[in-house]
């Protein structure tokens, strides 16, 4: 099964409202899903998107793929960078190597 972080619009006619889903590949846009993770509202302005950080990271690690739209939005609301400093910064100090002890001896 192919799990994919998309857009599920709801609201009414001219003022739409996307609840931020995590679906079955196959399932229609506005049909079954597994879990909401967020909601965005285009026309609120600096508040649009509300997210649950955490489930996005959970379902971004056991391997859901989200679609460009969700992308750019988890881009704005810093998530991807956030879990990129993440990742970078554990590789970082896992290739670290140790400074030798200074001995003072004189």
């Amino acid at each position: 099964m192919a799990v994919k972080i998309r857009l599920r619009r709801v609201g009414r006619k001219k003022s739409p409202m996307y609840r931020i889903v995590v679906a079955d590949s196959k399932s229609p846009r506005d049909g079954k899903f597994i879990e909401i993770i967020g909601q965005y509202q285009p026309r609120t302005g600096d508040k649009a998107i509300n997210l649950d950080a955490a489930r996005v990271n959970h379902w971004l690690d056991v391997g859901a793929q989200p679609t460009d739209t969700v992308r750019s939005l988890l881009r704005k609301a810093g998530v991807l960078k956030s879990r990129h400093e993440t990742r970078l910064a554990a590789k970082l100090q896992g290739a670290a190597v140790p400074l030798a002890e200074k001995t003072d001896e004189v």
